[in-house]
């Protein structure tokens, strides 16, 4: 079955989970960001983006996107 297939037929919850770990990974990406940026040797260069943030944004969006898609998929 093709991606394309997939994503034509799939139920809300499957959407919704899908993007639920979109966020997750995100996140991931947010978290290997501040740890590169922590271990960076000149403090002075360290960026402006909020990877904090962002993490914790993600992994509450995602989280609670995943909670309603599982919730969804139980349901039909």
């Amino acid at each position: 079955m093709s991606i394309g297939h997939f994503l034509t037929f799939a139920s809300e919850a499957e959407i919704i989970g899908l993007w639920g770990l979109g966020c997750i990974g995100i996140a991931l990406v947010a978290t290997l960001a501040e740890i590169r940026r922590n271990r960076r040797s000149r403090i002075d260069s360290v960026g402006w983006v909020p990877w904090r943030a962002i993490f914790l944004t993600s992994t509450l969006v995602g989280g609670g996107l995943i909670v309603l898609a599982v919730k969804g998929l139980f349901a039909s």
